[in-house]
């Protein structure tokens, strides 16, 4: 048994993992009163929140979501019976088509995002202004889901590798 495979290993990843999984909370938590000190609690609040809940609603999707728990089985399978050519081939590939999908669905959100705002918060309807900000907001937001995503799969496969450090530490 190696060393990253044994209980050495397995506490130091833990270990590893858990204060990078701190250190991102606590930054979260520094985001978010940063953001509640900037825009308050009135519409430019609700028309951030939206803005940023709908790239994050389609980050479950994407970035941890069936796509990255079907990768990375199939990555480990490709690490032990497969040659490290194929192993590059197979990582090159998926994240060159995970980008480029990605990519299109980012472009269609950034041009629609007045249509998805008016989808996923109705009650906006009403409110010609708070609608217009959040639809801007969006527009500044969504990029997050290609950027996201693409964070995700490369932690999928620096986790293969047993490299915890980096995506412990990523949102």
């Amino acid at each position: 048994m190696s060393e990253k495979t044994g209980k050495g290993g397995l506490l130091r990843s833990s270990a590893v993992v858990s204060v990078m999984t701190l250190l991102s909370r606590v930054l979260g938590m520094v985001r978010d009163m940063v953001v509640a000190s900037y825009f308050g609690s009135g519409a430019a609040a609700d028309a951030f929140f939206i803005a940023f809940k709908i790239p994050n609603f389609l980050r479950r999707l994407f970035a941890e979501g069936a796509f990255a728990q079907a990768f990375v089985p199939v990555l480990s399978e490709y690490r032990t019976k497969r040659t490290q050519l194929e192993v590059k081939l197979l990582v090159d590939r998926t994240a060159g088509m995970l980008g480029l999908v990605l990519t299109g669905i980012t472009a269609l959100g950034v041009l629609g995002s007045p249509y998805l705002v008016m989808l996923f918060a109705p009650g906006f309807h009403g409110e010609p202004a708070k609608l217009q900000l959040a639809g801007e907001l969006l527009r500044i937001t969504f990029p997050y889901l290609l950027l996201i995503s693409l964070t995700a799969f490369t932690s999928g496969v620096l986790n293969t590798y047993g490299r915890f450090a980096v995506p412990g530490f990523t949102p």
